[in-house]
């Protein structure tokens, strides 16, 4: 047998002495697929990046073999070379990874300058034929784009182009789908396993996302709490996982537990005729000096969404989801009718009373540790809205409703010792429990309708299924309605009561989350469901 291509022997990575990889070891053949697979904070992600010493203040430990040469012996300057060059890096959010004051082709061309020694004309024309290798329209005019200018399948892709540059013999894909629509994630794991047959390369993908897993690797590695728990070939260990984590991983998809046919009870939460959601854009040549064009975002849409349900609302990015629940929100001026709880958003904003809708209707964002401050504490997080809508509460009283609404959401047992969670801020929480207190902001003004803008696109499988068992829960109790926004059709599968497709801002297709998942009639609709399978 052939040496491995990557060969890992007891990875220790500690930062101030504190252990976070145990002693793991796994191995890599050239031309192999492997996913290192665990929630956040597993230890996934630390121990590919010290691979390459990329983690800062990390102290690293045993060997990792690449060729025959151990990679945590090389200096810093040997390191360097190999760097982009024999071992790339695929990273989790382009946006952050790409630098945005230099245009994409700039950036690739940088890496065949270092690295191949090209001039700067050879550059820019490799750096178009890598480009065009990805499948980006257009390659040449996306080359003198800014990262902001693409949309997030196109910076993956463009991130995919510089990680390939110099043909490297291993890439490291730390989440490279995660922040992308689910039609676009299955474009990105077809072009990756395309790309690896054609220059035969190793692939490390870091995921969370088992789905992906499946579809993708060859064998897995599965940690936990920076040991690595179980590996072997993707198909052994999904049928017969030896570990009680993995299995509890493969059963973590979201569960459907939601009240099916509620008593009917009075008119729509929601209720949108004719919707029309429209932005000025600059028209090209002179005809731009002296007026604006109009970029229709979200058309003529019309939705109902009765007290106690959820209507669901899947497509990719650029479709008008956000902008739909921005336009529900009061945000966004809008033509047609949109009405919450009886009253059209227009005459509320005419009359003064937009305040007291704005009670009525609350929303949950994609990601929480961007959403909740980190200058305030919990206290005065979830309390903020009861300064606006009930300032008449005195401070014991505002305390004591904060308490009870974090007791809902479970991150209190009981109301009465909950006062220790007050003063604690954002960052030390984990994703799922700064998401619960997401909800607790929400729900303590009382609201009829949450718009759940991509509530658990961020989390882990496990912890996703919390979350979306706590928002079940609380819909069962409290009789609330839901504008479920995401891309993730399990998701849809388990909240939702109706459906709406959306593709550049019109409904394509609407119906009951049955007919519209099991039996989808427009074929855009069909290829969403194929790509979640």
């Amino acid at each position: 047998m052939t040496a491995p291509l990557l060969q890992v022997q007891n990875l220790q990575v500690a930062f101030n002495g504190q252990p976070v990889v145990h002693g793991i070891d796994f191995s890599i053949a050239a031309g192999e697929k492997l996913a290192l697979v665990g929630e956040s904070g597993s230890g996934k992600t630390v121990s590919a990046l010290s691979l390459l010493r990329l983690v800062h203040n990390a102290e690293v430990s045993g060997s990792a073999l690449l060729a025959g040469r151990d990679l945590l012996q090389m200096s810093e300057h040997q390191l360097r070379g190999v760097r982009g060059d024999e071992v790339a890096v695929i990273f989790q959010e382009p946006m952050t990874a790409l630098n945005p004051l230099y245009t994409v082709g700039d950036q690739i061309a940088e890496v065949l300058q270092l690295k191949k020694g090209l001039t700067a004309g050879q550059a820019r024309s490799a750096t178009v034929e890598l480009l065009a290798s990805t499948g980006i329209p257009e390659p040449a005019r996306r080359a003198g784009a800014y990262p902001h200018q693409l949309s997030g399948g196109q910076r993956q892709r463009a991130m995919i182009a510089m990680a390939l540059a110099s043909n490297p013999k291993l890439l490291l894909a730390d989440e490279p789908t995660t922040a992308l629509d689910v039609s676009l994630r299955g474009q990105i794991l077809d072009l990756l396993a395309d790309l690896q047959r054609q220059h035969g390369m190793a692939v490390l993908l870091i995921t969370h996302d088992l789905n992906l897993v499946r579809r993708f690797a060859d064998r897995v590695a599965v940690m936990e709490r920076g040991h690595l728990v179980e590996q072997g070939g993707v198909a052994e260990v999904f049928a017969s996982p030896q570990h009680a984590y993995t299995r509890m991983l493969l059963t973590s998809k979201p569960g459907r537990d939601v009240v099916e046919a509620p008593a009917e009870a009075g008119e729509p939460v929601l209720q949108a005729r004719g919707l029309r959601v429209s932005y000025p854009v600059p028209l090209p040549g002179l005809r731009g000096w002296f007026k604006k064009g109009d970029f229709v975002a979200v058309q003529g849409a019309d939705l109902d969404i009765p007290p106690g349900r959820t209507l669901g609302v899947i497509g990719e990015s650029g479709s008008g989801k956000s902008t739909l629940a921005l336009a529900a929100l009061g945000l966004l001026p809008h033509g047609g009718s949109l009405r919450v709880s009886g009253t059209d958003w227009s005459d509320a904003q005419k009359t003064g009373q937009s305040r007291a809708l704005r009670q009525r209707i609350q929303v949950v964002f994609q990601d929480p540790f961007s959403s909740l401050s980190p200058r305030m504490t919990v206290e005065q997080i979830v309390g903020e809205g009861l300064l606006v809508h009930e300032p008449g509460l005195s401070s014991a009283q505002r305390r004591e409703r904060v308490v009870i609404a974090l007791a809902d959401v479970g991150l209190v047992d009981d109301p009465r010792h909950g006062g220790d969670w007050l003063q604690r801020y954002p960052h030390e929480f984990s994703g799922g429990q700064r998401q619960r207190l997401a909800i607790a902001r929400a729900l303590i003004v009382g609201p009829q309708l949450l718009v759940l803008d991509e509530p658990t696109s961020a989390l882990d499988v496990t912890v996703q299924k919390q979350v979306l068992a706590l928002l079940q829960r609380l819909q069962r109790e409290r009789g609330l309605s839901y504008l479920l926004i995401t891309h993730d059709v399990d998701v849809i599968a388990a909240m939702a009561h109706e459906v709406v497709v959306m593709k550049d801002g019109a409904l394509l297709e609407q119906g009951s989350v049955e007919r519209v998942l099991q039996h989808p009639q427009h074929p855009y609709t069909q290829a969403l469901v194929r790509a979640a399978a």
